[in-house]
């Protein structure tokens, strides 16, 4: 897998290509992260690749020029080294608050294809033109505005990488993650480590059994009623689409009972 960025700060990748399970990942070769600043695909003596926005207005717009010519630089190198296959050309994508929102389902695809070129976007934005007639995808992080698509770059390449075979030491880890289909994409449940005992808190005895199939089934229980209390949006999504079993719903019907009983005895007070 092979990302490339065009980016006007590429010295902030580092921190992903060299750091953490991505940048042991990276050292071993399991990805491969490339960086292309839009400066050096300019010809002039200042290097410009922004202006004025036409119409008016605050900031500064990037100019469409310097970065289709990155992205044709791009994908000759990829072309040149075999990292697409002939005629599946790696898809364009713009970081951006207007785009499709990044969720765990689609680092998991993303995981099984090989990378992508990442324009990451500064100032007021980018010429309409160059996404119209380059960018495939655009993906947001969020309901929020960052000072430019570097960190959801960042963010988004190691929600994929950490996904690929051998990048994790036990690759179970994964499957054990939030929004993960394994859970019905439902929250992961708490975790507890040595000691036992910590600050007078005791670990829950189920964990300390040794009984497999009890413990499994605490932690879906605890992922149930964790997900109904901080993400009731998650619990009706994994209905629908029939990822509850009737055992679940029995355990989200006691918890609700339990909260409704809860309730009504604060109220009496």
């Amino acid at each position: 897998m092979r990302f490339d960025l065009i980016t006007l700060f590429p010295e902030m990748f580092a921190a992903v290509r060299d750091q953490g399970v991505c940048g042991r990942a990276h050292q071993r070769g399991l990805w491969a992260l490339h960086t292309w600043n839009p400066r050096d695909f300019t010809h002039d003596v200042h290097r410009t690749v922004d202006d004025r926005p036409f119409g008016g207005g605050p900031g500064m717009v990037m100019m469409a020029e310097p970065l289709a010519q990155a992205v044709q630089a791009v994908r000759a190198a990829r072309q040149q080294v075999g990292a697409d296959a002939v005629g599946q050309e790696a898809p364009v994508v713009l970081l951006s608050p207007v785009g499709q929102t990044h969720h765990q389902a689609l680092a998991s695809r993303w995981a099984g294809g090989a990378g992508a070129i990442l324009v990451c976007g500064r100032y007021e934005g980018i010429d309409q033109r160059f996404i119209d007639r380059y960018v495939d995808l655009e993906v947001s992080l969020g309901d929020f505005v960052l000072s430019g698509g570097e960190l959801g770059a960042m963010v988004l390449i190691d929600s994929v990488v950490r996904l690929l075979p051998g990048v994790l030491h036990d690759a179970e880890s994964a499957q054990q993650d939030s929004f993960n289909p394994a859970l019905t994409g439902l929250l992961d449940s708490p975790h507890y480590t040595r000691p036992e005992v910590w600050d007078g808190v005791t670990t829950p005895e189920t964990l300390l059994s040794g009984h497999h199939v009890r413990i499994a089934a605490w932690r879906r229980q605890q992922s149930l009623t964790l997900t109904a209390a901080r993400r009731p949006d998650l619990i009706e999504q994994a209905r629908r689409t029939g990822g509850l079993s009737p055992r679940d719903e029995a355990v989200l019907k006691d918890a609700s009972l339990l909260t409704d009983s809860s309730d009504r005895t604060e109220s009496a007070q």
